[in-house]
């Protein structure tokens, strides 16, 4: 049951998915970063927020397996 558990890769998707995302929301907040508009420092500031819990979620499932 233990090998059956560690073999079983039903969670890799969505980790790639979780990846490809955060990887996206880095270059949109450096795009909006770049320019200066008033609601460019929002939008970074959601987007760091979004990064910043994306990796911790990324710890905890590293530390747990």
């Amino acid at each position: 049951m233990f090998t059956a558990f560690i073999q079983d890769e039903s969670g890799q998707g969505i980790t790639e998915y979780g990846a490809i995302l955060a990887f996206v929301a880095i270059l949109v907040a450096m795009v909006f970063s770049i320019t200066n508009g008033p609601l460019a420092g929002a939008i970074a500031q959601a987007f760091g927020s979004c990064v910043k819990q994306l990796n911790a979620l990324s710890d905890i499932a590293n530390s747990a397996s």
